[in-house]
């Protein structure tokens, strides 16, 4: 008989996540982990503001293998559209840190497969009822 797979009550993400906040806090940064509900879908892991270099929306990923959500694809782009920033920390490094100091980096990570126009993909599922 096979035994059930215990999912594990954090995903990988969360030691990481951890690790940038201590490691954000101890440079300043005010640091408020954003706990999503079924209403936030898509909202980064983290938000944070430091009086010298302002506030940063991070989300945390896995550097080994990481995937945007549904809502992260379709969210985060009307956040840039709107002027709203949008960091991805893999570690708490100094390297990680650097990122911040710089232009939004969510594009670095944005993979080819999200750029489905999903409007004319319903369009053209829709043409095959007709």
């Amino acid at each position: 008989m096979k035994r059930p797979r215990i999912r594990a009550k954090h995903g990988p993400e969360f030691g990481i996540q951890n690790d940038v906040v201590t490691f954000l806090k101890n440079r300043g940064w005010y640091v408020e982990r954003m706990i999503g509900n079924m209403f936030q879908m898509g909202i980064p892991d983290i938000y944070c503001y430091h009086k010298q270099y302002g506030e940063r929306w991070i989300d945390i990923k896995n550097p080994v293998q990481y995937e945007f959500t549904k809502a992260q694809r379709w969210k985060w782009p009307q956040w840039e559209a709107a002027g709203i920033g949008i960091w991805i920390m893999v570690a708490a490094t100094e390297e990680e840190y650097d990122k911040l100091m710089h232009k939004p980096n969510m594009r670095d990570y944005w993979k080819p497969k999200y750029d489905i126009d999903m409007d004319a993909l319903l369009e053209e599922m829709d043409a095959w009822d007709e």
